[in-house]
């Protein structure tokens, strides 16, 4: 294949070690289409990929390199940051462990540097754990609060992509008891101008949006909470006056279909499982997370460390080569 450098270099982090993370990299970058799009760079401890290439038996040898201008970008060799930051004899594969959160959040910590210097033009993510980063010492919710905070990002959130569906939350990851509480007019408006911000820095001149109601049916009325006549219609009526294509709210249980018929650009949902459910059940393997707002590209696998299955040489990488693509695609 050809090398140019007109490809933008990719920062990948290596994720949770005791997860699929390692893996699904190297299953990835053993794909010739992500090397046709970017320059990839993984960030992460050389002897855990080591490892994960052994188990994996897939082509690529891996070149460590102390800074991004060491690296060679010749396939099938695969480029590693590597930050010597796992104690391997400390690590429990398939499970929740301190030295593994430790080091993903470490990753993600220089590959953010890299990106705000320029030194790579975007990042992709692998698969951190929420206890597990607690237990290494970073008491983060998960990626985008990382990222705000070092990017001193003061307003950003996250997009879910799976072929024509966009979806981004108003709240996230909040207990369910405490939704309702958490759906303010000014919550709602501020997330449909980071979407409607988002795309149109992807190319869509005025994209369509379209907000999911809280309650069952819309509400009914105000029969089933009045959430929707509160502060979700106020939200949208605002966002209208700023020159936004926001409309609804419609009932949940049915705009996702017509937005994965190309009706709508976007869908804001009001929270986590109402938006997830459906990207993932359109296409699990392939979604794909993306955050908006920040000064940097960020692109992340829409799937977790897979516990379950880790270590075993069969998780799918295809969600981690789209994640790939789509921080070229966005950083060209």
């Amino acid at each position: 294949m050809p090398q140019t450098n007109d490809r933008p270099i990719v920062a990948i982090t290596m994720g949770d070690a005791s997860g699929v993370g390692p893996e699904i990299i190297i299953k990835a970058l053993s794909d010739k289409s992500v090397h046709e799009c970017c320059r990839p760079l993984v960030v992460g401890d050389l002897g855990v990929l080591e490892r994960a290439r052994e188990l994996v038996k897939l082509p690529p040898t891996l070149h460590a390199v102390a800074e991004p201008t060491e690296a060679r970008f010749a396939p099938p060799t695969v480029d590693v940051l590597d930050l010597q930051n796992v104690d391997w004899s400390r690590v429990r594969t398939g499970t929740v462990c301190a030295e593994a959160g430790r080091a993903a959040v470490e990753a993600v910590l220089r590959a953010t540097e890299l990106a705000l210097a320029g030194q790579v033009q975007a990042i992709a993510t692998g698969p951190l754990n929420k206890e597990a980063m607690r237990l290494g010492g970073y008491d983060f919710i998960g990626h985008t609060e990382i990222l705000a905070e070092l990017t001193k990002t003061p307003r950003c959130t996250t997009m879910l992509v799976s072929g024509p569906l966009r979806v981004v939350h108003v709240t996230r990851h909040v207990p369910l008891r405490d939704v309702a509480s958490r759906i303010t007019a000014d919550r709602v408006l501020e997330t449909l101008e980071i979407t409607a911000e988002g795309l149109r820095a992807w190319g869509m001149e005025r994209p369509r949006l379209a907000v999911a109601a809280l309650n069952p049916h819309g509400g009914d009325g105000g029969l089933i909470g009045d959430e929707e006549i509160t502060a979700i219609a106020p939200a949208v009526q605002a966002a209208q006056e700023r020159g936004i294509d926001a409309r609804g709210p419609f009932p949940a249980d049915s705009i996702f279909v017509r937005a994965s018929r190309g009706e709508f650009d976007g869908v804001v949902a009001m929270y986590h499982d109402q938006g997830h459910i459906p990207i993932k059940v359109y296409g699990f393997e392939e979604s794909v997370a993306v955050t908006l707002g920040l000064p940097i590209v960020r692109t992340s696998v829409d799937h977790g460390t897979a516990f379950d299955i880790a270590w075993q040489g069969v998780a799918d990488p295809l969600s981690m080569i789209e994640a790939i693509k789509l921080a070229a695609l966005l950083a060209t």
